[in-house]
């Protein structure tokens, strides 16, 4: 199963040093039966997209986290795509959150199918949904528009062997 995970570059250069992505359990975000019921004329590749979405999102509340705790970090949201055998994945039943699954073990380099990052030029927007995340989650439209703003960014694909590039 595709399975889309929230990182940051920090995170992933801890990844790179670890040789895993862990320790488990992880939530990562994929294709459930619950999202394809509720996304009911999507196809695979379109399913596949709001799990990458969603993924990137938790990205920022990781970035949001970091900023938080004084991490310097770069505003770039980072999604690693792994293949995890479906013995490994548990899908919960949150409505609100369909697309969300957690991961019963670590995910060894040898897994990661592709990286996805924000460009450089979204560093902006990405910057100024970082700060407006709290108001948005407090119901403030404005700041919720920020926060949205975030995604018009298209995450864009490397390959892993491009992760040392990407890390330098």
């Amino acid at each position: 199963m595709r399975v889309y995970l929230p990182c940051t570059l920090p995170a992933l250069a801890r990844v790179v040093a670890a040789g895993e992505l862990g320790p488990a359990p992880l939530t990562g975000y994929a294709v459930t039966p619950a999202l394809v019921e509720w996304y009911v004329s999507g196809d695979t590749e379109e399913l596949e997209y709001v799990a990458l979405t969603e993924a990137a999102r938790a990205s920022l509340r990781m970035l949001a986290a970091d900023r938080a705790d004084g991490v310097e970090v770069a505003p770039r949201r980072v999604v690693v795509a792994a293949e995890i055998p479906d013995s490994a994945v548990n899908m919960g039943t949150d409505l609100e959150e369909r697309a969300r699954v957690r991961l019963l073990k670590s995910v060894p380099m040898a897994e990661l199918a592709s990286i996805h990052v924000d460009d450089v030029s979204a560093g902006a927007d990405v910057e100024a949904a970082i700060s407006a995340l709290s108001a948005a989650d407090r119901g403030d439209d404005d700041a919720q528009f920020l926060v949205d703003g975030a995604e018009d960014h298209e995450l864009m694909w490397y390959a892993t062997q491009e992760i040392p590039d990407l890390l330098s």
